[in-house]
């Protein structure tokens, strides 16, 4: 891969990771609720997503999904209905107390953040047919096709982790303050049910 070729990839990556989405939301949902420092765990997971797409269109199984509409609607349908799970909770979920705040709430386990991070990015099947038309931009069939894989997933993963994590979680960080309160967190907690409803609609109902 040229110079001028990795620079293309590089400023492909930025744009791509600074338009919201389902993992945008998740990333300040995180940051709000677990502080800046944990929600890289949430980070992380939709990496080990984005990582699995890339396999899976370098397999040949992305073109499957993209020409098997049944395969698609499922894994779409899935999507959009673990994106309404997540809105949903977050829309029933009860504030809680000051004192038990710091002990429970914000202390998810660190694992159960990169699950949530890794199955909003992976339930995406656009992803997948995005990185079918991605993918061939910046991969030349005519050369070994391991270290090009290799420098894209890199650079994919090392630009989303940036933007994510010192963009969208570091925005979220002032407003942090907010959960301090019941009243903040029903607030905040409204706020991002229905930003994840409204991805499962994008999700379902924009083609």
């Amino acid at each position: 891969m040229t110079w001028t070729v990795w620079l293309s990839l590089l400023a492909a990556c930025v744009v791509i990771s600074l338009t919201p989405g389902a993992g945008a939301i998740n990333t300040m949902s995180n940051a709000l609720n677990q502080g800046w420092r944990r929600s890289l765990w949430g980070v992380l997971g939709q990496q080990a997503a984005l990582v699995v797409h890339v396999v899976i269109v370098a397999a040949g199984v992305g073109l499957l999904v993209a020409r098997s509409p049944i395969l698609f609607e499922t894994i779409r349908y899935l999507g959009a209905a673990y994106l309404v799970y997540l809105g949903i909770r977050m829309l029933l979920s009860t504030p809680q107390p000051m004192d038990e705040a710091d002990a429970s709430r914000r202390r998810e386990p660190a694992w159960s953040i990169f699950r949530r991070g890794f199955w909003v990015n992976l339930l995406n099947p656009k992803a997948i047919v995005f990185f079918l038309a991605f993918v061939p931009q910046f991969v030349r069939l005519d050369r070994d096709p391991l270290p090009q894989y290799l420098i894209l997933i890199a650079t994919v993963i090392a630009v989303d982790v940036l933007v994510m994590w010192f963009f969208f979680a570091a925005a979220a960080k002032p407003f942090r303050r907010i959960t301090q309160t019941a009243r903040g967190q029903r607030v905040l907690n409204k706020v991002f049910g229905v930003l994840f409803v409204g991805v499962a609609a994008l999700l379902l109902f924009v083609h």
